[in-house]
């Protein structure tokens, strides 16, 4: 029976690191690594959306992941997406991520073209097959990759012996308790987890039966997560309502910019920790002048918000 306590809590997607040439950072990776786990996350989730992978190579891709294994191994739960534009890189990637000792890899569906379903499996379980030794996880995004995750897919997935997890990043709720219940019936209560993808409803996906969650906002704001998964498992809703509030205020202030989401979070983790984790690679856009105003508001909402919950945390 597969053990899914290592997928429960707050696990990061974590961000593309640049030089300041435009090239990954490796320093920036291990930097960025080893202040997410000072900050009692779970696990990261490398290479996915936040991390830029559809505007990186295969290499860059590699490097970024060893950078981050060089400081997570053995220390925090690490899932490396591995899916590609093409099947080929997918099979490449996902050799190299169980060479570098990953918990677990991932892939959205093919892009672009609308495959059928039979197509979708076939890609996947090619993925799977080329670290046959590691657990997969599905990640489900329709809005981004054109295609949803539907109950007769998961169900031809799951014959897949390492399939562990969906992602789950489509917008109802309640495809969280779809999920999840057909991957109890299929592998009992404690055999398949559902991450909550969505940042914004967070809360309300771990009251459906999200066993954690993989977010872009997580880490410029950990505590916060943390706090509202905390309250979550204590049963304290109202107080994990009250600071899903209070994130979702923030998150709002960083789309207010024109700058990619992902350039505001790097920019104010520089200015708070010192983190030079570079721009964004276009055509994302980078941040424009008139985004500092918005980039220091969202820094005080954050900072203010972590004050409070220590405040709490002393009464």
């Amino acid at each position: 029976m597969k053990d899914i306590r290592k997928y429960r809590g707050i696990l990061p997607a974590f961000y593309a690191c640049y030089a300041p040439d435009g090239s990954v950072s490796a320093k920036g990776a291990r930097a960025l690594t080893r202040h997410l786990i000072s900050k009692g996350v779970k696990g990261l989730y490398v290479g996915g959306s936040s991390g830029e992978c559809i505007y990186q190579n295969p290499e860059e891709r590699k490097n970024i992941l060893e950078a981050v294994m060089e400081e997570a191994r053995g220390k925090i739960t690490v899932i490396a997406h591995v899916a590609c534009s093409n099947t080929a890189d997918s099979i490449e990637l996902a050799a190299h991520a169980e060479s570098c000792g990953v918990d677990a890899i991932a892939a959205i569906p093919p892009i672009y073209f609308h495959l059928p379903e039979h197509a979708i499996a076939a890609y996947w379980n090619a993925i799977s097959s080329a670290a046959a030794n590691t657990e997969f996880v599905i990640y489900n995004i329709p809005q981004l990759a054109g295609s949803a995750l539907t109950i007769s897919l998961l169900q031809e997935m799951l014959k897949n012996p390492n399939l562990i997890a969906v992602k789950n990043s489509s917008m109802p709720t309640q495809d969280i308790q779809i999920f999840k219940d057909a991957g109890i019936s299929a592998r009992g209560a404690d055999g398949f987890a559902v991450f909550n993808g969505p940042d914004e409803q967070f809360v309300s996906g771990r009251v459906m039966g999200a066993d954690g969650g993989i977010g872009g906002t997580y880490a410029v704001m950990p505590e916060l997560f943390l706090r509202m998964d905390a309250l979550i498992e204590e049963g304290d809703i109202p107080a994990a309502r009250s600071i899903q509030y209070e994130v979702n205020r923030i998150i709002y202030k960083i789309c207010e910019a024109r700058g990619s989401l992902y350039a505001v979070q790097k920019e104010i983790l520089r200015r708070m920790y010192g983190l030079e984790l570079g721009g964004v690679r276009s055509p994302l856009p980078n941040l424009t002048p008139g985004d500092e105003k918005i980039t220091a508001e969202a820094q005080h909402m954050i900072e203010a918000a972590a004050k409070n919950l220590n405040e709490r945390g002393r009464k």
